[in-house]
């Protein structure tokens, strides 16, 4: 009897696993064990894949996103790199992790080490530097420079000093690793000399830090204590005077150029036609100035005819970095091209309004296409001082050969005057490049600066926003109407529809 029970008992057992809801029970515990290996296995491979490429950039400013500029300066790389990161790596952000590591896989020139200064308090000594900064070197040129942590990762101290709570409003990663490699490579240092003692608007903040990430030097200049323009000088600024040229300037102005100097002029509320003495420089190189500010309904922002966006004609150097020809200009004021005074004279318009722009005085508007922004060129032939010199010895000397003395008066040398003159600097006002972060103002000017300069490309790269973006309609509309009332009132009524068919069903 008991071998029967035992036998009964175990065919109960073996029965309820043999049901239809066993055999499904089972199936889901196969099938999430799989799964789970699966995920397992994904992760596992998913780990091995470097850094620089697992991490996806979801973020709304694209901070991880790597610019052409860079990626052209890090493709012609010719010499070693090396990154010492003096920082605990596991409390370092991760933002700027993930973008150290996407930066150094972008050249096999750049080397990155991490080094603890915890472990190593030495390594702080060697390298005089401070924790959280990265030192950035380059054996062949053997210069050296630092990047702060603090740089990268840009705190609001507004925010901080207001709430008590530390955030950060800007991420700087690309501009400032680039301005480094770029310094630690090349040996092109140049210098700009901002003229003061016309009222000039100082620079903004934002301009500034470009030309440092560019490796200018910026130095002011006062023309009327000055005899002669500094042989250093690689670029004249002129930002928003409000007070003519005295004639003394104007010579020095004018000798500087025709010996194939460079001059950037940024003209402030003041129109040209009020500064005769600046105007009379600008006329020698076909650029004359015109009464009143310049509107353009056809190209301006929300219906302000005075927030001009000019048409960009835009090549070589002034082009580069230049994708959504947005340029947005205030209180500005226009120009005309004449002929110049010499035939080896080139001017031409790089911004201009549309055929419907005006100039508004009180008394009237003139209708017509008025330039912005115009560049002025011009070769320069230098003789050398040697030819005269071997005139006189020829004179002296009977057998000097004629041929000898024929190649050294033709030698010479050749060098460009540039002469750029921008009709607004609002251009570069913070209020706007600050608050439209989409426009290229910015990008426009310092291709501007750069072009001055041969062999020097605009490596100048802003800081991208980690400020919340909104999305938000800028005119009231039908479209506005549509959103609002239009959608939910279409949704309502199919719910209606389906809930009263279905009642009456």
């Amino acid at each position: 009897m008991k071998v029967d029970r035992r036998k009964k008992t175990t065919g109960k057992i073996k029965g309820m696993f043999h049901t239809s809801g066993t055999k499904h029970g089972s199936y889901s515990v196969g099938l999430t064990v799989l799964v789970i290996a699966i995920v397992i296995v994904f992760n596992l491979v998913i780990g091995q894949i470097p850094e620089a490429y697992r991490n996806l950039d979801m973020s709304s400013t694209k901070i991880y996103e790597i610019s052409d500029t860079t990626k052209d300066l890090l493709s012609g790389l010719n010499d070693k790199v090396d990154m010492k990161v003096l920082a605990v790596k596991k409390d370092t952000d991760d933002r700027i992790k993930t973008f150290i590591s996407k930066y150094a896989a972008l050249s096999d020139k750049i080397n990155v080490e991490w080094i603890d200064p915890v472990l190593h308090p030495s390594a702080l000594t060697e390298y005089n530097a401070s924790e959280n900064t990265i030192v950035v070197s380059c054996e062949a040129t053997g210069k050296t420079t630092t990047i702060s942590f603090d740089k990268i990762l840009v705190m609001d101290m507004s925010s901080y000093y207001y709430s008590g709570n530390a955030s950060y409003s800007e991420f700087d990663g690309d501009g400032q690793l680039t301005s480094a490699v770029n310094y630690v490579t090349s040996d092109v240092q140049k210098t700009i000399y901002k003229v003061s003692g016309h009222g000039e608007a100082e620079l903004s903040s934002t301009v500034t830090d470009l030309m440092s990430k560019n490796n200018y030097t910026l130095t002011e200049l006062n023309l009327l204590m000055a005899d002669s323009i500094p042989d250093d000088c690689d670029l004249l600024l002129m930002n928003a005077p409000t007070n003519d040229l005295s004639e003394n300037e104007v010579t020095l102005l004018t000798n500087y150029l025709a010996a194939g100097g460079k001059v950037m002029c940024l003209l402030g509320d003041t129109s040209l036609t009020d500064f005769p003495n600046l105007a009379s420089v600008l006329k020698v190189y076909g650029i004359e100035g015109v009464d009143g500010y310049i509107a353009d309904p056809t190209r301006c922002y929300q219906n302000q005819p005075y927030y001009i966006f000019p048409q960009l004609n835009v090549s070589g150097d002034l082009a580069n970095g230049i994708s959504s020809q947005m340029v947005l200009l205030t209180n500005a004021h226009g120009m005309t091209l004449t002929d110049p005074t010499r035939d080896t004279i080139t001017t031409s318009a790089f911004m201009e309004t549309s055929e419907n722009g005006y100039a508004v005085t009180e008394s009237e508007q003139k209708q017509g296409t008025y330039e912005l922004g115009v560049v002025a060129t011009e070769t320069i032939s230098s003789g050398d001082d040697s030819s005269s010199d071997s005139s006189d010895a020829e004179a002296t000397d009977t057998t000097t050969d004629d041929s000898e003395s024929t190649e050294d008066s033709e030698e010479s040398s050749t060098t460009e005057a540039r002469l750029t003159v921008i009709s607004a600097g609002s251009l570069i006002d913070q209020n706007i490049t600050d608050a439209f972060s989409q426009l290229e103002n910015t990008q426009i000017f310092m291709n501007a600066v750069s072009a001055n300069f041969d062999g020097v490309q605009n490596l100048s790269i802003e800081a991208k926003s980690l400020g919340t973006e909104y999305n938000t309609i800028q005119h009231a509309g039908l479209f506005s109407l549509l959103v609002i009332f239009g959608i939910p009132a279409v949704i309502l009524i199919a719910g209606f529809s389906v809930w009263f068919r279905r009642r009456k069903a």
